[in-house]
């Protein structure tokens, strides 16, 4: 794993400064299904794809950045704009999966999952390390739909995010801070259709962001990372799990709860399907890497079809 970076001779000002660097990983990386897991839906403003290249906003301690990153020549060159281009530079491994350990991994266990693994060696678990972003986009998807939590979160982060730095396809802009998240009013999160529950837990929450980040940075296994979220109200083990894959690159979080999930990996894994309690008695043979068969389940493109209506989404604006 190599990491070059070289600031751009004829760059635009301090203010907007641009940094450029090649990230070699020492393994097999699919940029697009390790990094483009994170995008939450089509309209993400901190997040797209523009052809092969894939943009994210950030927040860093210098400040705002924009990365753009396109996967060449077996590295990932990556270009970073802002006061927290450096720092946005310096998660680049982390956030294409250097730090996931797939080690006491095997694939051997099902014929599937075994082949879908061989098919594609470059899925990694990204690490972003935005635990508040993480917490605040999952608390938001909290039974409702991915349609009206991907609403949600694209206005509220358009309206009480920061723009985003750079020459973005389109208007881009950063997650608020925890301080951000805390001040929005009432009626902002109505407009957005955000139910009362789900506004209260976030808001709740933000007035701990920085100590809740820095306690679940800490947490050493899983258990612990439940127990420093759970412990706050309105958040069980779904959001729990949620925020662990996408701030933590977690190989073993599983989103008990989901609506699909189970169903989902009891079809690939058996042909039938069963509940959450199946579906944990399935995955516990890969104990420590759950996440990690999750994610070559939806990689392998088998999907159980839907036997039922789809759940519409409700609109609570005029309630």
């Amino acid at each position: 794993m190599t990491l070059t970076t070289d600031a751009a001779a004829d760059g635009p000002p301090v203010s907007v400064r641009r940094r450029e660097a090649v990230y070699r990983p020492a393994h097999p990386l699919d940029l697009r299904r390790t990094v483009g897991m994170l995008r939450r839906g089509p309209g993400d403003p901190t997040m797209l794809f523009d052809g092969p290249v894939i943009w994210r906003a950030l927040r860093t301690p210098r400040g705002p950045a924009t990365l753009a990153l396109r996967a060449a020549d077996g590295g990932i060159h990556a270009t970073a704009w802002g006061s927290g281009a450096d720092d946005a530079l310096d998660r680049l491994p982390a956030l294409c999966g250097a730090d996931d350990d797939p080690q006491g991994f095997d694939a051997s266990l099902h014929p599937l999952i075994a082949e879908v693994a061989r098919r594609t060696p470059g899925i990694r678990l990204a690490r972003t390390g935005e635990v508040f972003d993480a917490l605040a986009c999952a608390i938001l998807e909290q039974k409702v739909t991915g349609l009206e939590a991907f609403r949600a979160w694209r206005l509220l982060v358009t309206k009480y995010g920061e723009r985003a730095p750079g020459p973005t396809p389109r208007p881009m802009y950063t997650a608020p801070t925890s301080e951000v998240w805390r001040a929005i009013p009432s009626w902002e999160w109505h407009r957005a259709g955000v139910q009362p529950p789900q506004s209260k837990t976030i808001v709740r929450t933000a007035s701990r962001g920085e100590s809740v980040s820095r306690a679940l940075l800490a947490a050493e296994t899983g258990d612990d990372r439940d127990r420093v979220l759970t412990s706050l109200p309105g958040i069980g083990l779904w959001t729990s799990a949620e925020t662990r894959i996408r701030a933590l690159g977690d190989p073993d979080a599983v989103s008990v709860g989901d609506y699909h999930l189970a169903h989902e990996v009891g079809h690939v894994l058996t042909g039938h399907r069963t509940d959450d309690d199946g579906m944990l008695e399935l995955l516990a043979p890969w104990a420590g890497h759950r996440q990690r068969v999750i994610r070559l389940i939806f990689a392998s493109g088998i999907s159980e079809a839907r036997r039922g209506p789809r759940l519409s989404p409700e609109d609570h604006r005029d309630r």
